[in-house]
């Protein structure tokens, strides 16, 4: 049995350790060993057992750094030469910096030290073997704190072998304190030089430059959404990825079907991983970068196994840190393979410092008032839209050019170019991805940044005045000029709940995540349509019949687009399943209700190889689209892709909220023919909880609701179409658009039938349309007759809400 005084014994003699190994210490340990090698050293003791690889190594201490200050009189020195430091002025800054620097690297380490590490050294080889090789990192005492990110302040040194080269790294590390970044980072947010402390880690290398490595984060980085998993993955050892020299894969996991043993892999975006950096046997260099051949550019780093493997991790990490905290702890991560023996390993991880810091009770969104000529587009980091003049800079050594307030144009940014960052409205860069040094500095500064736009440095001009917009979904765009564009805030607190359930209208999967903090209670109408155009973009029966294709170079497009698959048709899957998965782990556990595809046949002539299959019709509207193209002998076998990629999201991603929704459905029998036609495919109704919805939007869904309730579970009225078709006229047409108004009383007694048929036989019942939200007495009109749900654009919920609780009070008191 352990007492207490020998517990306080054992914990004294750690703090007057030079060296301790990675498994002797844990998080309480920051003061001793920093953030980094504490998270380390926690990891092997708890998760290890959990079955999360964490490579063995040691750590010198905090003591040891304040030993080596002290015994050479160091600080009294620094303390002098930081009397009159400007971080304002990056002259200033530079010139101190080097003057620290030197300091600590003339000075020698006291005997003791380097007896410590060496000790320490030559036990981690009799492990490994002679020489081994090793990663020496900073892990700074103020570091991988919940509400500051110094990540990347202090120096990292990869594939060092032999202990003078280590000593050599080591003595790097501790100079590395006083880089100009973390000079800058320290004051800014009020840490005294002195307070700080530095203890390095050893620990053996992972031989990714064999294989790959990557970051990931236990949250979505840019909506704070917490039930995504982003894993990012390259070829080589991971310090391009953490420093954004290229754009590598990303991958997305929904955490809560995860951990309950399905496959739920939402989205996977091919990088260009233009080059990887591999150790330098017998250069002047420890590592050194090489190009990726093409053939292994063109495919993902990972499989699908690796990259479920590493989101259980995640979870896992991300599960421990928030019992250790008390309180929910999105995880910053970084993994690699070892390309000898095959298996992940995790290097490091520390507490995201951005989403997990934001207010949940304000929801701000950002809405450009004009559009202009798209200059240049990358991916999008940060919800929000920045303007100034573009100042284009590539050498680190001329950031005094920069001013406040202009956007940053460069190739890629790491920790050096940290002074000036502050400084900009927004950053574009040339390379990186959504976990590159750029992506993390402007979320954790509130601005906007593209990255990965390949070209911009020579696109954009240095005085040109541009607006910088991550404001539309996951591309970013650089527009000419300065647009307008408007800031709306919304405080979340005290909204009121209402019986009428209160739904979206969604069809862009990559804005599902953000429009999920709306407050909702799901999703009334997802269109296939957004997804098969924007995403998938060619025909079904196209990939279908690939081989038979009579346009060259129609062809050509779909080869490039489908370069993954050598079975065409499993594109149209994959990307359909992904993209509706997505829309469903947003808003899980809510209804997501899947409107199946319902393009006209001139919207289907449109798609990439859609006119060789598709006939002409005067009418289109009223011709071969929804549920009759679904049973046809001419189209059965596209919708059977439709109806695998619904299986997939159900079965295996484990997202059972999916309800598919037949639209155009003109009689119950061809309801039924439809339901047999999904049961061939696996989608059997009633089986795993499966509903089936009709849209209750023909004269006869209305008249015949009495029977289309023992074909369906439930009704969506869509008040387009009911309104066109009641009325006779069509809705496009500006001859007759001032007899459009779904507030008209035949129209109005058509909705009341439905909705009183529907409720009498047990049936749920809502509507997804505008009427509800542009007018106030139509929505009052729904609530007392009790309809089920209103599905809105997401622009109007909380407008609609507001005004659905006000009419509730007044006619259910």
């Amino acid at each position: 049995m352990v007492t207490a005084a020998k517990e306080q014994s054992f914990q004294s003699a750690k703090e007057r350790s030079l060296v301790l190994w990675l498994n002797e210490v844990g998080i309480d340990d920051i003061s001793l060993v920093g953030g980094k090698n504490a998270s380390l050293g926690e990891m092997i003791q708890q998760l290890a057992p959990r079955g999360v690889n964490v490579p063995n190594g040691f750590a010198t201490t905090a003591y040891a750094y304040r030993y080596f200050i002290q015994a050479a009189g160091l600080e009294e020195k620094l303390r002098s030469l930081f009397s009159d430091l400007d971080i304002e002025d990056v002259n200033n800054l530079r010139q101190r910096g080097k003057q620290a620097r030197s300091l600590l690297l003339n000075t020698p380490f006291p005997d003791e030290l380097k007896e410590a590490i060496a000790t320490a050294y030559d036990k981690l080889c009799e492990t490994y073997g002679a020489d081994t090789d090793v990663a020496v990192r900073s892990s700074a005492t103020a570091e991988d704190l919940p509400d500051a990110s110094f990540a990347g302040q202090q120096e990292t040194y990869l594939n060092i072998n032999g202990i003078e080269a280590v000593l050599a790294a080591c003595h790097r590390c501790f100079a590395s304190l006083f880089t100009d970044r973390a000079i800058s980072y320290r004051q800014s947010r009020g840490f005294d030089h002195f307070s700080v402390a530095l203890s390095v880690g050893v620990q053996k290398m992972v031989r990714s430059d064999l294989a790959s490595s990557g970051v990931m984060f236990s949250i979505d980085t840019e909506t704070g959404f917490k039930n995504a998993a982003l894993v990012t993955a390259a070829y080589g050892l991971g310090e391009n990825i953490v420093q954004g020299a290229i754009n590598p894969d990303e991958y997305y996991v929904f955490k809560p079907t995860l951990q309950q043993g399905f496959r739920p892999i939402l989205a996977k975006r091919l990088g260009t991983k233009e080059f990887k950096m591999i150790y330098d046997i017998g250069g002047s260099k420890f590592t050194k970068n090489v190009p990726v051949l093409p053939s292994e550019r063109e495919k993902f780093v990972l499989q699908d196994e690796e990259i479920l493997q590493l989101a259980h991790w995640a979870c896992l990490i991300e599960e421990h840190y928030s019992q250790v905290r008390s309180t929910d702890t999105p995880m910053d991560i970084e993994w690699a393979k070892d390309g000898i023996t095959g298996e992940l390993f995790i290097v490091q991880a520390r507490p995201e410092t951005v989403q997990s810091q934001r207010s949940k009770n304000v929801l701000r969104s950002y809405h450009l008032q004009d559009q202009g000529e798209v200059l240049i587009t990358g991916r999008s980091v940060g919800a929000s839209i920045g303007q100034g003049k573009a100042t284009v800079i590539i050498d680190v050594n001329k950031i005094d050019h920069f001013r406040d307030g202009e956007v940053l144009v460069t190739d890629k940014t790491d920790p050096d170019w940290e002074p000036i960052l502050k400084k900009a409205s927004a950053i574009v860069t040339n390379q990186g991805g959504r976990t590159c040094h750029a992506a993390i500095i402007a979320r954790e500064m509130g601005i906007p940044a593209i990255v990965g736009c390949g070209n911009a440095t020579t696109v954009l001009k240095s005085g040109q005045e541009v607006t910088i917009s991550c404001a539309e979904g996951e591309e970013g765009r650089v527009y000419q000029g300065l647009l307008p564009f408007a800031v709306k805030e919304v405080a979340l607190e005290n909204l009121p709940r209402t019986r009428t359930k209160i739904l979206m209208n969604v069809g862009n999967p990559s804005e599902a995540f953000s429009l999920a903090a709306i407050p909702n209670d799901g999703v009334g109408l997802t269109r296939l349509e957004f997804i098969i155009a924007n995403q998938i973009q060619v025909h079904p029966l196209a990939l279908l019949h690939y081989d038979e294709l009579e346009d060259e170079s129609v062809k050509a497009k779909i080869e490039e687009l489908t370069a993954l698959y050598e079975d065409k048709p499993r594109y149209f899957v994959e990307k359909l399943a992904q993209g509706v998965g997505t829309l469903a782990a947003a808003f899980y556990p809510n209804p997501v209700v899947v409107r199946m595809s319902d393009f006209k046949t001139n919207e289907y002539a449109n798609l990439l190889g859609g006119k060789q299959f598709e006939p002409k019709e005067e009418n289109p509207m009223l011709g071969w689209r929804g549920a009759a193209r679904y049973y046809d002998r001419r189209y059965r076998s596209a919708y059977a892709l439709e109806c695998q990629a619904l299986k997939q999201v159900r079965e295996e991603m484990g997202l059972t909220n999916v309800i598919p929704m037949i639209p155009f459905c003109r009689t119950p029998e061809e309801g039924r023919r439809v339901l047999a036609e999904m049961a061939k495919h696996g989608l059997e109704r009633g089986k795993n909880g499966l509903e089936v919805y009709v849209m209750c939007e023909l004269p006869n869904n209305v008249i015949m609701a009495e029977e289309f309730s023992k074909v369906f579970d439930g009704f969506s009225i869509g008040s387009n179409d009911l309104t066109q078709l009641t009325l006779g006229l069509d809705r496009d047409s500006a001859l007759v658009a001032d007899l459009f108004d779904e507030r008209n009383e035949g129209v109005k007694r058509m909705v009341k039938m439905a909705i009183t048929t529907a409720k009498k036989n047990g049936r749920k019942i809502g509507i997804c349309g505008q009427a509800p939200s542009d007018y106030p007495e139509f929505a009052q009109f729904l609530v007392e007759l009790g309809i089920d749900s209103i599905s809105l654009n997401p622009d109007s919920v909380l407008k609609t809400l507001l005004m659905v609780a006000e009419v509730e009070a007044k006619t259910l008191s």
